[in-house]
This record gives structure tokens, C-alpha cells and sequence, in this order.
């Protein structure tokens, strides 16, 4: 190898290794690992670092040692890099083995820190990997370009490296929302807040096989938001604002929240979204801050009839403010079934407001109130043709049996739930095959801000049948079996399935 071609190559060598630290802090940013290999890396030499000679680092660069052996960790492995591309023409196997070397390095590392995990052990494979992929694409390269031509390689070397640098910039970007989101989860995890444990009402869940529980839990509570990524807000930098059409303005903090005293309360929560069958609609407790109290402090003007809120990531929401100084159990939430928030469902605070869609209530990671009216503004989804107040309408579902199951002949259970919050459901009937409508009944709710779990026992016939649900509110007023989509304010229709009865 002319010494010429050694240089070349030896800065191929580096570009090739940088490519492989970006995507592997990008591989361990994107799979979620709590290390990456260049940080496992370098807790591994800052642990093997003697202890006089860390005490002389620490007394010339104080708490700047940590970024240094980062820094130290990534220049070595492009001097690596840089040898293993200057013997990658002339000396291949030595590249391989050094390559290898590297990676098992890494490895060890990750599996060596209490945080390691396997997700930073597939990222330093998979810089490996890039490492060499990188000067086998730059080889073939340099064979389709005529010999001698530095210009041509010079110019794939550019081109790759601004290729590795859009990387590593996405994978920065990524692993510092990873360690954003860890912090927050341990704020999130060391709260300790004044709340009562949850305990199921008695009499709610009707404990039919197969069947969803009455509470939702919070991992399996639906999520449907705009976010692209979740807001992560430290809930002592946190505040709402409340302005417009009131006699005084006020912002508020979280411990604001928390020192005036929370209510709890059970609501049922459904997206506007939800087609006939849907699960877009999840049950739970909530503790909070009355949202009624709040505006009424703030003194609203007689002539407002909107509450404008506002999310982090700048979600807007238009919610009448009749449903929030109603008395039902309006609330700005702090927890959710006994426990702070989870982010995806509006750490640190969001709003829950019985018997409405949540498009026009149950803005998540809320930050601003804006006392208004419906004339002058103009919220997300209302801008985008859905309906502006947004009442939760009558609806039932049929979760046992599942849709086209087979079932066995003789005494079965049909089961499910319906809603109509903050007006409460009185009956739910079912009927096969357009037959005669039998009652069901009916779990015991704590108030009218919940679904109800409903059963009906069924001499099972075999052949095919189709099972169909409607319920009857509190006001007396039976589902309509007219069928309606989603858009604009909600889907109408009774939910039927199909089934089988095995003879």
C-alpha cells in the first residue's frame, strides 16, 4: 500500500468508526436501552481509573470528568477506527480481528453496569457491524472510481461522513429524550401524594370470563393523542395559567394543586373516535383538583361559555364551561388508579371531565385555561370539521363471547359494558337472531360517571347466530340502532356479532 493510499484510508478508518458510534447510540436510544456502549464504556474507565490518578483528573478538571471520559472513549475508538482502515487493503484479517475486539469491549462493558441491558448489547453488535460495512461500501467505491482518483474518494469519504453526522445528531437527539425520560420517571416515581389506595367498588365487576375488568389499568388505559413525542414536563416546573374572561388571573404550580387537597373520583373516559365495538374508552380513579374551584376563584364573566385549554405541545381544546361548574366531578388530575400519572396519559397534569368526548375535555399535559367563548376561538379538532361540545352519547358493547367465536351449545354467558357518563345507565338488553330483547344485568356502579358491566345467560342453539346489545339511559331514552360514523360528534349504532355454536 502506497503511504498515500495508508493515509486515505486510515481517515476512512476513523469516518467508518464514527459511523459506527453514531448508529449504535442511535440503535440504544431508539430500542430504549438505559446505557449506551460509548456510556458503558466510559463508567468502565472512570471504574478502572486508579484512585490517585482520579483524584488528579478530577483536581485539573472537576466535574468535567465524567464529558472527558466520553470524549476520551470516542476519540480512542476513531484512532481504532483509523487503524483498522489503514490495514483494512493490506491486512484484512487484522481489521476483522481488531473490529471484534472493539465490539466484545463494548459488550463487556454494557453487561458489566448495573443498567445493562440487551438492548445495548444488540447496539455495540450492531456498530460493530457499521464499523466494517462502512470499508467494504468504501472499498467498492474506491474499485468503481479510476485508479488514483483521491478526488473521487475524498468526496465518498465526505459524503459518508455527512450521512454518519445526521446520524449521530438523531441519536444525540434521541438518548438525551431517553435520559429526560428516565429523570422524569424517577420525579414521577418519588412523588408522594395525599391519595387513598384504590379498591374496586364491590358489586362492579361481574367477573365474567374473558371479560375486560371494570378498572382499566393504566397500561392498558387506550391512548389517543397528537403528540409525535410525549411531552415530558418536571412537575416543579409545571404551572396552568387561567386568564381571559375572568376578574383576576391566576397561575397556578403543583404543589399548588397538591396543597389545596384532593378529590377522587371515578370516570369512565371515551374518545370521540370510538367506532360501535371500540375500545377507545377505558375506566378509572382519578384524584385531582375540582376544576369548578379553580374558576371560581378566578371570578368568570357571566357572558363566557368556553374553557380554551391548552397543552404542552400546543393541543388546544374547547370545552363547554357548563360541564366543568356543574358540579360533576370536573377535575384537574394528579393521579390515575392511585398513583401519579403515567406520561402517555398527561404527566404531570390533565383534565378528566364526565360526559364529554375527550377531543373537547381531557386535554393531557395541560399548561394553559383561557376563560373565552365558542365564537372566538377555535379549537384543534373543531378546526378540522368535529363537533364543538361534544356530548358522549348513549353506547354498549359486547365483549363475551368475541366476535365470530365458536361456543358450545347448552348455557352460555353474553357480556360486555355500556355508557352514557354523567347521565348513568338504568337497562341493557340483548337479543339473538333479531328475536325477542332480554334484560341483562347489571354491576353496581358508584355513581353515573362510569360504564356498567351487564350479563345475560343464553341457551346457546347450534348454528350461527348474531348476537346484538342496546342500552337505555337514566333519562329513559333507548340507543338508536341508526348507524352513524365517528365524525363529526360520536358513532350511533348497536353493536352485533357473529357466533358459532359448535352442535
Amino acid at each position: 500500500m502506497q503511504p498515500e493510499s495508508g493515509r486515505r484510508w486510515f481517515v476512512g478508518g476513523v469516518v467508518a468508526a464514527a459511523g459506527g458510534l453514531a448508529v449504535a447510540e442511535l440503535v440504544a436510544a431508539v430500542l430504549g436501552a438505559s446505557v449506551s456502549p460509548v456510556e458503558a464504556v466510559g463508567q468502565e474507565v472512570i471504574a478502572l481509573t486508579p484512585g490517585p490518578i482520579a483524584e488528579a483528573i478530577i483536581g485539573l478538571v472537576g466535574t468535567l470528568d465524567k464529558p472527558l471520559a466520553i470524549v476520551s472513549v470516542v476519540l480512542a475508538v476513531l484512532l481504532i477506527g483509523g487503524l483498522i482502515g489503514h490495514w483494512w487493503m493490506s491486512r484484512r484479517a487484522w481489521s476483522v480481528v481488531a473490529t471484534s475486539l472493539l465490539t466484545v469491549g463494548a459488550v463487556l462493558s454494557v453487561l458489566n453496569r448495573p443498567s445493562g441491558s440487551a438492548d445495548a448489547v444488540i447496539a455495540a453488535g450492531v456498530g460493530g457491524a457499521v464499523l466494517i460495512a462502512c470499508l467494504g461500501w468504501l472499498e467498492r467505491q474506491e474499485v468503481k472510481a479510476a485508479p488514483d482518483d483521491r478526488r473521487a474518494f475524498l468526496r465518498t469519504l465526505a459524503g459518508l461522513g455527512a450521512a454518519m453526522a445526521f446520524v449521530a445528531v438523531g441519536g444525540q437527539l434521541l438518548a438525551t429524550r431517553r435520559r429526560l425520560r428516565q429523570r422524569i420517571e424517577e420525579v414521577r416515581a418519588a412523588i408522594d401524594l395525599p391519595t387513598r389506595p384504590v379498591a374496586d367498588v364491590t358489586g362492579a365487576d361481574l367477573g365474567t370470563p374473558g371479560a375486560p375488568p371494570w378498572r382499566s389499568s393504566n397500561r392498558d388505559f387506550y391512548r389517543i393523542d397528537t403528540a409525535l413525542t410525549l411531552p415530558l414536563i418536571d412537575p416543579t416546573e409545571w404551572s396552568l395559567r387561567i386568564h381571559g374572561m375572568v376578574e383576576r388571573e391566576l397561575t397556578i404550580t403543583y404543589q399548588d394543586l397538591i396543597d389545596r387537597g384532593l378529590q377522587d373520583a371515578w370516570v369512565t373516559l371515551c374518545c370521540v373516535s370510538n367506532e360501535i365495538g371500540g375500545d377507545l374508552i377505558g375506566n378509572a380513579a382519578w384524584s385531582g383538583v375540582p376544576m369548578s374551584d379553580l374558576l371560581a376563584e378566578v371570578g368568570v364573566d357571566p357572558e363566557a361559555d368556553c374553557l380554551f385549554s391548552t397543552s404542552q405541545d400546543g393541543w388546544t381544546c374547547g370545552t363547554p364551561l357548563a360541564a366543568v361548574t356543574d358540579g360533576r366531578d370536573a377535575l384537574l388530575a394528579v393521579t390515575m388508579n392511585g398513583e401519579p400519572l403515567p406520561v402517555p396519559h398527561g404527566f404531570p397534569v390533565r383534565q378528566v371531565v364526565p360526559g364529554l368526548y375527550g377531543y373537547v375535555s381531557a386535554t393531557k399535559w395541560v399548561v394553559d385555561w383561557e376563560v373565552t367563548r365558542f365564537a372566538d376561538v377555535s379549537a384543534y379538532w373543531t378546526d378540522r370539521g368535529w363537533g364543538e361540545r361534544g356530548p358522549i352519547k348513549t353506547g354498549s358493547r359486547i365483549d363475551v363471547p368475541r366476535p365470530d367465536a365458536e361456543v358450545a351449545a347448552g348455557s352460555t354467558t353474553i357480556a360486555g359494558v355500556a355508557w352514557r357518563q354523567h347521565v348513568g345507565i338504568d337497562a341493557v338488553e340483548v337479543r339473538v337472531d333479531d328475536g325477542p330483547w332480554m334484560g341483562a344485568r347489571l354491576g353496581r356502579v358508584p355513581d353515573a360517571d362510569t360504564w356498567v358491566q351487564w350479563a345475560v345467560d343464553w341457551d346457546a342453539q347450534p348454528g350461527q347466530h348474531v348476537l346484538e346489545v342496546r342500552a337505555t339511559d337514566a333519562n329513559g331514552e333507548v340507543q338508536t340502532a341508526d348507524v352513524a360514523d365517528v365524525l363529526p360528534d360520536g358513532a350511533t349504532g348497536h353493536h352485533e356479532i357473529n357466533v358459532s355454536v359448535a352442535r
